[in-house]
């Protein structure tokens, strides 16, 4: 009966988005790998490059990222009640822990304990968030090549942290260039083959005619 129950994909939405808001200590960016365990790893709703896809695109929007992929998940798997569902089954726990805590929050900010909780926690978000920027970047550098791949690294690097600009911006416009690097590699291999094509014949040709 249990099973059956977890086999319901509404209550798949609703426990795997649930734990993401329990657990996701720290925001948005420190909750995102747990959204990837659960639904790449753990219930296969979508690809790795599908949430690749769309972890770029909830970026580039407004609002908070967490809930924005809560939303899409929903709806890709049970539509406007499935991305209802999702949501509220994420924000719902940490929403009343927040009324909960509240009269307690100045209290609690300055014990040591809860500085002590802050302090082990952080590391291992840290290396949630660095396994998932390097798997990232390994499919990026398969994707984009070695140089080209290195190369927006360090461009993406330098528009963020050096000149600032909002990450939006930065992630439209790789968008574009992704858009038109596809386009110009499959126009050059086209040509490739075209050429090859030709080569062919015309080696082809001159034999027969020694013939």
């Amino acid at each position: 009966m249990g099973n059956k129950i977890m086999n319901n994909r509404y209550m798949q939405l609703s426990w795997a988005m649930m734990k993401t808001g329990i657990i996701g200590y720290g925001g948005g960016p420190s909750v995102i790998p747990l959204i990837r365990y659960e639904a790449v790893t753990n219930y296969k709703w979508i690809e790795d490059e599908e949430f690749g896809e769309i972890l770029a695109i909830a970026n580039a929007l407004p609002g908070p990222i967490a809930t924005k992929m809560a939303a899409y998940l929903g709806y890709r798997e049970k539509g406007t009640l499935g991305a209802v569902t999702a949501v509220l089954a994420h924000i719902i726990p940490s929403g009343l822990a927040m009324i909960l805590l509240l009269s307690f929050v100045q209290y609690l900010s300055s014990a040591a304990f809860i500085q002590g909780m802050i302090g082990a926690v952080t590391p291992v978000v840290a290396v949630m968030l660095g396994m998932m920027a390097y798997e990232f970047g390994e499919r990026a550098v398969k994707g984009l090549g070695k140089y080209v791949g290195f190369g927006f690294f360090a461009i993406a690097f330098g528009l963020l942290q050096g000149i600032h600009i909002h990450p939006a911006i930065v992630i439209v416009a790789f968008l574009g260039y992704g858009a038109f690097h596809l386009r110009t590699v499959a126009a050059l291999q086209r040509r490739k083959q075209k050429k090859q094509q030709r080569r062919a014949q015309q080696k082809e040709g001159v034999t027969r005619g020694m013939d």
